[in-house]
């Protein structure tokens, strides 16, 4: 059972503190959620009291329930609620243990994703010993527009450590500098792919195309080593938004442009980078789709846009895993059939093992996939050269 520890004050008899402001019952606020789920029709107010057990009844009963007590009960809360969701069985392969991972992730979300908190038109956060939030909330959402929001508190905890990595900075092997990285936008903390653009020869001088950019890191570094220009498209804004401020961060935004785009920027590239989504799957919610590309459709069109977008003597320069295939998610040779389809030629190749710690760690559901994990740097150019 999930017991609520009391803030000393409370401890000793007098109230607890009041909270910085008042939610009125039926009050209009603005809903933020990543998986656009629709707003709740009805908050039910609950406090430091609840527990754990009862939080879960009420949440499977399709309630969202406001918590109003204090900051570091809520985090418990989350805990306890986590630990009593149902856990994957034992798999009888990679897919079938791929598979029941991902409902379980989803049950997770939808179950704690019920439990929210109100913020006022500052930003300010209804619990006790709340830490100040308003800068992340307005790293991700900008200024307000009602007197009130309401966001899942698992989310907004998110958003605190996103914030918290964007104030530090990442240091990414190669990059001359660190990387401030957004919340909601891919977070090269796996840097095996990263490493693998040493292998690209001579980008001294060389026009690039960065497809699917997010941070932007694939591009500073190609400039870094010397590339002339780097052109950057992403369908996400908060990457669009990412990647030009690490430009400007970096020294590097007089040789970089980054836009919101599908895929290809107009004209063509002497280099053309992609790392796209690994995992051929639907994604659940918006941070998802830097993951999760359903059916392979984003790396059918990228392959398919190619040649095209190649000047003469130009290149393609993909990075992917074979965790797809190892999960079952794909046959083996589909990607050299898209090659082919594609009217492409694999003028070289560099793979490295998974070095992550999930690919270490013989707990994880999915360890005998990720184990044997492999990222491949695909040099791709026209079959016809």
């Amino acid at each position: 059972m999930h017991r609520p520890r009391r803030p000393a004050a409370a401890q000793e008899g007098p109230k607890p503190a009041a909270a910085p402001f008042e939610f009125p019952p039926g009050a209009a606020f603005t809903w933020h959620s990543e998986s656009d789920e629709p707003a709740p029709t009805r908050l039910s107010p609950v406090d430091d009291r609840l527990s754990a057990d009862t939080a879960l009844k009420r949440v499977r009963r399709g309630e969202f329930l406001r918590y109003t007590g204090d900051f570091h009960n809520a985090k418990q809360l989350l805990g306890a609620l986590g630990r009593r969701l149902e856990r994957p069985s034992q798999a009888r392969s990679p897919l079938e243990a791929f598979r029941a991972e991902r409902r379980a992730r989803q049950l997770e979300h939808a179950t704690l994703s019920r439990i929210v908190v109100a913020l006022d038109r500052n930003y300010r956060l209804e619990l006790a010993r709340a830490p100040d939030v308003s800068l992340a909330c307005r790293q991700v959402w900008g200024e307000p527009t009602e007197d009130f929001t309401v966001v899942p508190l698992k989310q907004l905890f998110g958003m605190l450590g996103a914030a918290e990595w964007r104030r530090k900075g990442l240091a990414v092997p190669g990059l001359k500098g660190l990387l401030h990285p957004h919340y909601g936008v891919y977070l090269p903390t796996r840097t095996d792919y990263v490493e693998l653009l040493a292998a690209v020869p001579d980008v001294k001088g060389k026009r690039v195309f960065d497809v699917g950019t997010g941070t932007g890191v694939l591009s500073f570094l190609l400039l870094q080593r010397g590339a002339a220009f780097a052109q950057a498209t992403d369908c996400d804004s908060r990457a669009v938004a990412c990647a030009r401020e690490n430009a400007e961060r970096l020294g590097l935004s007089q040789r970089f442009q980054v836009a919101e785009a599908d895929l290809f920027p107009e004209g063509r590239a002497d280099l053309v980078v992609c790392n796209p989504p690994w995992i051929p799957e639907p994604p659940k919610n918006r941070v998802d789709r830097a993951v999760f590309d359903e059916d392979s459709q984003f790396l059918r069109r990228f392959l398919e846009g190619l040649p095209a977008a190649l000047t003469p003597g130009g290149e393609g320069l993909l990075i992917l895993s074979d965790l797809a295939v190892l999960l079952g998610l794909r046959p083996p040779g589909w990607l050299e059939e898209q090659f082919a389809r594609c009217g492409l030629t694999v003028a070289w190749r560099k793979s490295t093992p998974a070095r992550h710690s999930k690919a270490k760690d013989a707990a994880d559901p999915l360890h005998a996939a990720r184990s044997r994990e492999v990222t491949t740097l695909y040099g791709l150019v026209p079959a016809s050269r």
